[in-house]
């Protein structure tokens, strides 16, 4: 029996999830898992990149010693963060696109590069803390004029596993400097920007080999296997865990963040889609086209302000019943990084004449209609930009087994929501390991 571990690092959390096929359908068991989570350093926040590592390699070592022989594993994680290296040394600490570092450069990007040419190219939304602003404030900083590579987080973990460098397509596109129609990085863009050339090799897609596990890691882990790329993107990887019976719908990817839309063949790029801020992003075979969104990070900023440790289950529960009626734009940047999660709701609401809420379960409320009513609002969007009618929406995720948020999403949307609360993510990662193996 061939066995496969995914390991699945969002920005809150990671895991390791072991599966193999059973008459063709996936059997999974965790057997890992950790916290995760950006640090203040310097007036900066990073990644701890070592404490990362040092998690997957204990995790693989789980994995071993639980189940035995593993046929391959695979990373994702979220997108757009990166690892700057001056020949094999880490340059800089990792910077999280929850920093502010860009904001002082984008007016200086698009002075370059105006972002309706940017879109043009690379059919990717804008976000503040897109991969080709970051890469500006490092130019800025002087870091590109040191840094012989650059690699994305799962790029990185995987080279530190098997010593070898490889670029993952899916997780390359959601940085804004890949080019939409031929898959590889825009040397036209790069070069406006003034980046150096070395740093943008070849881009692999999903399923492509590494390597194997090098010697002193196969020893801290008790065994050895190959490592391979998955849809490396933690979206790519579960828009491949949706199952065959929902692949035609809209799919919400319900997590950190709230990733809404569709399978495309093609990229759209047109001036109604940029308006919009609809994203053309890798997937495995085919464009996601889709809507990067505010999602439960407004709800775990509350729960670690307002009552740290307290059951997910009961906050939905205690936010069901209250009648508080507020509402935010869930998408306002003041949402983005606050200092306090509940000032900027208490200040959003006053400065917009609402109602002050007056218990914790009115701030869970107002967060949980208000990520409805912006789903409600994407899958509008969505259908004017395709041209089609969607009967029905497809939930993975973590945020798929809130059923009180499921509810609210049904009855702002208008559709019927099909809730899969599994780990798409991982199931995703794990099918495309198999089908290396020709399972």
């Amino acid at each position: 029996m061939k066995q496969f571990l995914a390991i699945d690092i969002g920005a809150s959390s990671g895991r390791h999830i072991v599966g193999h096929l059973e008459n063709g359908e996936p059997v999974t068991r965790e057997v890992y898992r950790f916290p995760n989570g950006a640090a203040e350093k310097d007036g900066g926040l990073y990644w701890d990149t070592e404490a990362l590592f040092s998690h997957v390699v204990e995790g693989i070592r789980r994995a071993m010693a639980e189940c035995g022989e593993i046929t391959s594993l695979a990373i994702d994680t979220w997108g757009v963060d990166y690892v700057l290296l001056e020949g094999d040394r880490e340059l800089a600490p990792c910077s999280s696109y929850r920093s502010h570092r860009t904001e002082a450069v984008i007016g200086k990007v698009h002075a370059l590069v105006p972002f309706e040419e940017l879109y043009a190219h690379t059919g990717i939304q804008f976000q503040p803390f897109n991969t080709v602003y970051q890469l500006y404030a490092d130019k800025e900083a002087g870091l590109l004029e040191r840094a012989t590579d650059f690699l994305m987080m799962p790029e990185y973990l995987s080279w530190r596993l098997t010593g070898v460098k490889k670029k993952e397509y899916t997780n390359a596109t959601t940085g804004g400097l890949v080019n939409a129609g031929t898959g590889a990085f825009d040397a036209e863009i790069c070069g406006k920007l003034g980046y150096p050339a070395r740093l943008f090799g070849e881009l692999c897609p999903p399923g492509t080999p590494v390597g194997r596990l090098l010697p002193e890691i196969a020893e801290k882990a008790g065994g050895q296997t190959e490592v391979v790329l998955c849809a490396s993107h933690d979206t790519a990887s579960a828009v491949e865990g949706i199952p065959p019976e929902a692949r035609d719908m809209p799919y919400l990817s319900s997590g950190t963040w709230s990733l809404f839309g569709v399978r495309a063949a093609k990229p759209v790029l047109t001036e109604e889609s940029r308006r919009a801020n609809y994203t053309n992003e890798g997937g495995a075979g085919y464009i996601r086209y889709l809507k990067n969104i505010m999602g439960l990070w407004l709800v775990q900023s509350l729960r670690a302000e307002l009552c740290p440790g307290k059951d997910y289950g009961t906050i939905a529960e205690e936010a069901r019943a209250s009648a508080y009626e507020g509402l935010i734009d869930a998408d306002d940047a003041c949402f983005l990084s606050p200092e306090s999660m509940k000032g900027a709701f208490d200040a959003y609401l006053a400065a917009h004449g609402q109602p002050a809420p007056r218990a914790e379960s009115d701030y869970f409320r107002c967060a949980f209609a208000s990520l409805a009513k912006s789903y409600a609002a994407a899958l509008s969007e969505l259908e004017k930009l395709t041209g089609k009618k969607y009967g029905g929406l497809c939930i993975v995720g973590g945020g798929a087994k809130n059923t009180f948020l499921n509810e609210l999403t049904e009855r702002a949307c208008g559709v019927k929501v099909h809730a899969y609360p599994i780990e798409a993510t991982a199931l995703g990662n794990l099918k495309i390991q198999a089908k290396i193996q020709g399972e």
